[in-house]
């Protein structure tokens, strides 16, 4: 048999590769440095960490043969066949160096591309895209606490945050091909409790603060600017404008320092805080295969890797049907090494059925036994939902309230037990209409990710956010002082706010997070007097400062005008003009969408023209406010992506919704890609939000996928000229 196989080689050329397979029926797990057998149980992480495939072993990312044993199989290849292998992946035809990801040595001596010959394998190809071998160790992304006999890790080299696996299945050449359904069928089947009071307990003594000094720097600033400074006395004003700004406290100063394998040297300040209870819903879809899979992981990585000890995690991974990973477990290094486990294993298949991905989100925080102060959702998608939503053809008239009978009610606005749900879609098919309403619902954000390398950078902004809450339960009560004063209208966004016998109104802000601010729009009528100097508004507010679980109240705030004889002319205050021109902004953007839903693109290009116009004849626009120059190029950009249906189809929608999201709570999001012209892509963003989003921009990343570089910006009213 030998020698008609060296015949075959001779006659085939000296570069081709000859494999004979042998038949091996049982699946063993070596260890990777003697080659002894172990027995490794499918829960226990630590072994599940130190075991690998069977005659290989993992070199810096590259898995390859040990020597061959008797039982190996009869590889006969030439030198300069070797040679040329190497040089070149024959999937992708890139670069086989060291740097250009992890490569996967075969049987048959062929080297590839990690990343390529799995999803080669994946799609049914069984055998050596070079020599036609037929192999018995085949390679997949796979679970390493929930493998079958006969796994391998490899940790490729330029994905420092993520523990990549691979699966190495062993399958007689007699016993047909591998069945990858029965695969996927037997993760869907994790065992769960019917409750999810499982949740690991915290760990988490409230501070005390007592110092004063100290106290006062974690206490709200308040600032209340009139739309004039003075009107005449016997002047009125059937709608004058007071801005009320506030501003969270400042982030503690304290060493900085990691909690995974992030550089130690960044000097930004760390927040004195408290932990979180975060659940992350992931889509792992059919469409989520490939590419998007293996970042969505890397993202998770890093969330996990800047989690503290403190702070508990849980994962729900949805497609046709939901799971839950693993509880609510602290982040200790075990917890991370669990939760990394967990994310690896996860294998894209199935439809989307974010509903049911919500629903256990929710009951994960709705059955903890014990609760960190600060709770919230992060759900990302990449589809639509093909299981509740009505299809396709109608979302364009999905309205709020369709989707919202739909989620859980813990997680709906306003019930008293709210769960923000930060909601991510990204690509041009994932269904932004229901997403942005899931995000609305909850009180949370809706971002648009319009490539999927801007995953981890899009999740290490709002993580940087929820790591630093520093006030819960804000409300901020107004009230008329002047009896013939009238409290006609509060402009709060998307935060609620009521107004009582037009005399007293508040507004619900909930949580902020270390310096973040908010403005309101109050309008009142001014009656005509004779005192010199009137107090329009009295505002104050009060909030549970979550570190020391104490009610703060913040001493009040008088908002005064003078009333003179005469007045030659009025001064219009920047402050209020620039919240204005923020305001009608997001009212032109409402209009817009809504007429691109209609079909009238045109019209809607009109309504956003009409606004620049509007704005650049602004008092703010004319003094070279930031702001104003921002929302300029953000309407610009809304413009472009209404230059025909299809790309308001593919971008143009969910660019809108993730802005709308942004102006009505006045908080940070992710908008199409880094190079868009508009620099509002990072508005509302903290200084702790920039800084996360730094260390999401310092890892490293193979050459062969260049990150786009996200802008770092600040809050608009941290200008120098807003104060």
């Amino acid at each position: 048999m030998g020698s008609l196989w060296k015949k075959a080689k001779v006659a085939l050329g000296l570069s081709t590769c000859v494999f004979v397979p042998t038949v091996q029926d049982e699946e063993e797990i070596l260890q990777p440095e003697t080659g002894k057998k172990s027995q490794t149980s499918t829960g226990d992480a630590a072994a599940s960490l130190a075991s690998s495939g069977r005659n290989s072993r993992l070199d810096h990312g590259l898995l390859r043969p040990i020597k061959p044993t008797p039982n190996s199989s009869r590889r006969l290849m030439s030198e300069s066949g070797s040679r040329s292998c190497k040089k070149t992946c024959a999937i992708c035809l890139g670069n086989m160096k060291t740097g250009h990801g992890a490569l996967f040595t075969a049987e048959c001596s062929h080297v590839f591309h990690f990343t390529c010959i799995a999803s080669n394998v994946k799609h049914g190809n069984r055998v050596c895209p070079i020599c036609r071998a037929k192999w018995k160790e085949v390679p997949f992304l796979s679970p390493s606490s929930d493998l079958p006999l006969g796994r391998a890790r490899v940790n490729p080299v330029n994905w420092p945050q993520e523990v990549g696996t691979v699966m190495l299945l062993r399958r007689s050449i007699h016993s047909g091909s591998f069945n990858r359904q029965h695969h996927l069928a037997s993760l869907s089947n994790i065992s769960e409790p019917n409750d999810y009071d499982d949740d690991e307990p915290v760990e988490f003594l409230l501070e005390t603060v007592k110092d004063s000094q100290h106290r006062s720097t974690r206490t709200i600033d308040v600032r209340a600017y009139p739309e004039f400074s003075a009107i005449p006395k016997m002047a009125s004003e059937e709608s004058f404008s007071v801005l009320i700004h506030l501003k969270a406290p400042c982030a503690v100063a304290r060493p900085p320092q990691s909690y995974g394998n992030q550089n130690a040297s960044l000097t930004a300040l760390q927040p004195s805080r408290v932990p979180i209870d975060l659940v992350t819903v992931l889509d792992i879809s059919g469409s989520m295969a490939g590419t998007k899979l293996a970042l969505l992981k890397r993202a998770m990585g890093f969330v996990i890797q800047n989690l503290s000890p403190s702070d508990r995690l849980s994962v729900i991974a949805f497609s046709s049907t939901a799971h839950r990973l693993f509880p609510l477990r602290r982040m200790t290094e075990p917890g991370r090494l669990y939760a990394l486990q967990a994310i690896n294993s996860l294998v894209s298949s199935g439809g989307t059925n974010i509903a049911e991905g919500l629903r256990k989100g929710a009951k994960v925080i709705e059955e903890r036994r014990e609760k960190n102060p600060v709770s919230s959702i992060i759900l990302l998608s990449d589809g639509q939902d093909t299981y509740t939503v009505s299809p396709a053809g109608s979302r364009a008239n999905l309205t709020f309230s369709d989707y919202q009978s739909l989620l859980p009610s813990s997680i709906r606005c306003g019930t008293g037990h709210q769960i923000p749900v930060h909601v991510f879609g990204f690509g041009a098919d994932h269904d932004s209409v229901s997403m942005h309403s899931i995000s609305e619902t909850s009180g949370g954000t809706f971002s648009f990710i319009e490539s999927e390398l801007a995953i981890q950078d899009a999740f290490a902004q709002c993580i940087g956010g929820l790591l630093s809450v520093l006030v819960q339960e804000l409300i901020v009560e107004i009230e008329c002082v002047h009896p013939a004063m009238h409290l006609s209208s509060i402009q709060s966004g998307s935060y609620a706010n009521r107004v009582i016998d037009g005399m007293k109104g508040s507004i619900s802000v909930g949580d902020l997070y270390a310096d973040e601010e908010r403005d309101f729009l109050v309008s009142v009528s001014v009656p005509p007097v004779n005192d010199e100097e009137i107090v329009l508004l009295k505002v104050c507010c009060s909030y549970r400062d979550p570190l020391s679980n104490e009610k703060v109240n913040v001493k009040d705030k008088d908002v005064r005008i003078q009333r003179p004889e005469y007045l030659a002319e009025r001064v219009t205050s920047i402050e209020v003009d620039r919240e204005r021109i923020r305001v009608w902004a997001a009212k032109a953007m409402a209009e817009a969408r809504m007429a691109a839903e209609r079909g009238a693109l045109s019209e809607a290009v009109s309504i956003l023209e009409a606004q620049r116009s509007v704005l650049s004849m602004s008092a703010a626009r004319r003094s070279g406010d930031r702001l104003c120059l921002s929302l300029d190029a953000e309407l610009r950009e809304m413009q472009e992506r209404m230059e025909s249906r299809q790309r308001y189809e593919e971008s143009g929608r969910a660019y809108m919704l993730s802005g709308l999201s942004s102006h009505s709570w006045q908080r940070a999001t992710t908008r199409g890609t880094s190079t868009d012209s508009s620099g509002l892509t990072h508005s509302y963003q903290t200084p702790l939000m920039a800084d996360m989003l730094q260390r999401s921009q310092t890892l490293l990343l193979s050459p062969r996928h260049p990150r786009p570089v996200i802008r770092p910006t600040y809050s608009f009213s941290s200008r120098p000229n807003s104060r």
